[in-house]
């Protein structure tokens, strides 16, 4: 579906602009009004990670007038293998003060503006109201169903991205020519189900790849060239190399969006129960060290992967990843002699499968909150984190 162009155009080009932008200016479909579109346009990019590094790099070289950039988080080495607008330097930085200094030094002529709060259902529609197209590259599921919501109420568009490991996804969305996310994914997936990418890893040269198309779908927007991805979802597999593209359609029985709701309660980080399980049976690295220094006799059961043990391990814990766990494969090898400490690494998968191990008659088992991550910054800080 070819859309009208989303931003009139400014009202001129300086002579600065216009040789900075030249190769913008001789593509017929973009050419000179279209780059005034650009001047002209205000876009919010929420988030300053792995999407949306590439994103706002190449929305300022672009041209992109006014670039919004909403992130509360600080900048980790961790986050360097692919968050390409942070560097060494930036490391305990606020991300979005980080991508503002990037952004300055790849185009003077692009007005920035930080948001640093963190984007909730109280805060989003006044956030997003100035601005005419919005970029999602978070990865949870609670903000994306909230940028979702705040666009349809506010009719406006965004381009979504998402990736995992060495696949991406990327779509736009807009009420009122087409599908919305929630069309997509009605509900979100039960709490576990899907792992993050802080989980379950991702290439970092992926972000490159989605990022870019999610900046090219917005140009397009913006200057009304090209058929977005309006109503199709791309899919890209980074191992096969493979780009494919899915049809999404309006879903009529669909229930029309009225007012933002608490996100965090709808997609549930915990399973109830998982969260029941933990309830009186969470102990913190504090406690686990004291248990080790006394001698106490447990068993202590890390839940996670393979590659995440290797790692970083807490001493003295036994392997056993959490889908051994839930699948029952791994009962038979547990004692029931012995108490079950377990832990991943920040809390949420060992719920998971103390959950399990309670039904399973290991009343007794506890978890660690917080996980290995707890235990590093409590207990032994000479430890790697990831």
């Amino acid at each position: 579906m070819t859309l009208p162009p989303l931003v009139e155009p400014a009202e001129s080009l300086t002579k600065a602009e216009v040789e900075r932008y030249s190769r913008h200016l001789i593509i017929p479909d973009v050419g000179m009004i279209g780059q005034k579109r650009l001047k002209n346009a205000k876009v919010l990019v929420v988030g300053a990670g792995g999407l949306g590094s590439p994103a706002l790099l190449y929305l300022a070289a672009a041209g992109v007038g006014t670039l919004g950039i909403l992130d509360f988080d600080t900048v980790d080495e961790s986050n360097l293998q692919r968050q390409i607008i942070h560097g060494q330097s930036d490391v305990g930085k606020p991300k979005a003060v980080s991508a503002a200094e990037s952004i300055a030094e790849v185009n003077p002529y692009v007005t920035v503006i930080l948001h640093t709060e963190r984007l909730d259902s109280g805060n989003a529609l006044e956030i997003f109201e100035p601005y005419d197209l919005i970029l999602d590259g978070t990865d949870n599921f609670a903000t994306r169903y909230l940028v979702n919501d705040a666009c349809v109420l506010l009719g406006k568009p965004y381009v979504w991205g998402s990736i995992f490991r060495f696949e991406g996804q990327v779509s736009v969305f807009w009420a009122e020519y087409g599908p919305q996310y929630r069309d997509l994914y009605p509900e979100p997936p039960p709490p576990g189900m899907v792992p993050s990418c802080a989980e379950g890893g991702v290439l970092g040269v992926l972000c490159a790849s989605i990022g870019s198309v999610m900046v090219t779908e917005a140009i397009k927007l913006i200057t009304g060239i090209g058929e977005p991805l309006l109503g199709r979802l791309m899919v890209y597999d980074a191992l096969e190399m493979t780009y494919r593209t899915v049809k999404i359609r309006k879903d009529p029985a669909g229930e029309p969006i009225t007012g933002l709701i608490d996100y965090d309660a709808f997609c549930g980080t915990l399973t109830d129960e998982a969260a029941e399980a933990a309830a009186n049976h969470t102990i913190s690295a504090r406690d686990l060290k004291a248990k080790m220094d006394a001698g106490d006799d447990f068993l202590l059961v890390d839940v996670r992967e393979q590659n995440e043990y290797e790692i970083v391990s807490i001493p003295g814990s036994v392997l056993i990843p959490k889908g051994d766990i839930i699948s029952g494969e791994a009962l038979s090898s547990l004692p029931m002699d012995r108490p079950l400490v377990l832990h991943c690494k920040s809390g949420a998968r060992s719920a998971e499968a103390l959950a399990v191990l309670h039904k399973a008659g290991f009343g007794d088992a506890v978890h660690v909150g917080g996980g290995v991550l707890a235990w590093i910054k409590q207990v032994d800080s000479s430890l790697p984190t990831y």
